[in-house]
């Protein structure tokens, strides 16, 4: 009787294993559709040197590029992050050393409703209050635009990653002597710069990939930009315009855009998941 339960028990078992695999399998198929297809269709247009150091050209002409976008993306981006993450990351170590109750809880919620809120409705809040005031598109909104996207990323895991610190190194440097203040940015924070650099990272991919906001905001411009004053390309520009249009140059050079950004957004969670991986193998040490 035992040994037949036994038998029924590791055959559940073994159903449930069969279950979960193939579910886990099943998840992992759009992906690797959507990576193959990608990158099938995209690396005729990426093996080429020119796609990386030219600009777009007319169509007929050979020899286009996307070098503006790709300088586009790095700009509003890299903007966008100078203004997000020092503000997400006090922010959420205020969330966790100073406020309590009612405050932190109306700032936790905000920050969750704007993780959620539609890209394009942040494109169009970045239309409203810095295009349309001033009749004149530009870098510079995008990278506000994606900042506003960025902010909640950063503040909910900066205030994940400073909370699993021990209280006791608190208690240690409040008891050297040192005020409140330091021993959050000097003691806590960088106890806990691992967990931070990942959320940051992860609200850059974010911010790399978005289209909807560049479209109120930076718009995009043909040409060679780097002054973020002007109207500015980015590489999720390049695949919405081109891929829309009935030219097969224009097409193929909006799928290797596309290959080249899925490759910059993995890079980054690759990136990410080193940081958090270094932090727990040195948690494990410790």
């Amino acid at each position: 009787m035992r040994r037949a339960r036994n038998h029924w028990r590791g055959l559940k078992n073994t159903l449930a294993l069969s279950a979960v695999y193939a579910l886990t399998g099943l998840a992992l198929v759009p992906l690797a559709l959507v990576l193959g297809y990608t990158v099938v269709q995209g690396l005729p247009a990426a093996i080429h040197p020119e796609f990386y150091l030219n600009v777009e050209r007319p169509v007929g002409i050979p020899g286009a590029g996307i070098a503006h976008a790709i300088a586009g993306t790095g700009i509003m981006v890299g903007l966008a992050s100078l203004l997000a993450i020092p503000v997400g990351v006090v922010s959420g170590v205020h969330l966790v050393e100073y406020a309590a109750g009612r405050w932190a809880s109306w700032v936790r919620l905000a920050a969750d409703v704007l993780v959620g809120a539609p890209s394009i409705a942040i494109g169009l809040f970045g239309y409203v209050l810095f295009v349309a005031p001033q009749h004149h598109f530009s870098g510079l909104s995008g990278a506000i635009a994606l900042a506003v996207l960025m902010l909640p990323v950063v503040i909910r895991t900066t205030e994940g990653a400073v909370a699993l610190i021990p209280a006791s190194l608190r208690e240690s440097g409040l008891a050297l002597g040192l005020p409140r203040w330091r021993v959050a940015l000097q003691l806590v924070l960088p106890a806990a710069a691992p967990g931070v650099i990942t959320g940051a990272l992860l609200a850059m991919a974010r911010a790399a990939g978005e289209t909807a906001p560049l479209l109120f905001t930076g718009f995009g411009n043909r040409s060679w930009n780097l002054d973020p004053t002007q109207p500015m390309s980015a590489l999720p520009l390049i695949v919405y315009h081109d891929a829309l249009t009935p030219y097969p140059a224009l097409q193929q050079q909006a799928w290797g855009a596309a290959l080249v950004l899925v490759a910059l957004v993995l890079v980054i969670n690759l990136a990410s998941r080193w940081v958090l991986r270094r932090q727990i193998r040195l948690a494990g040490q410790l």
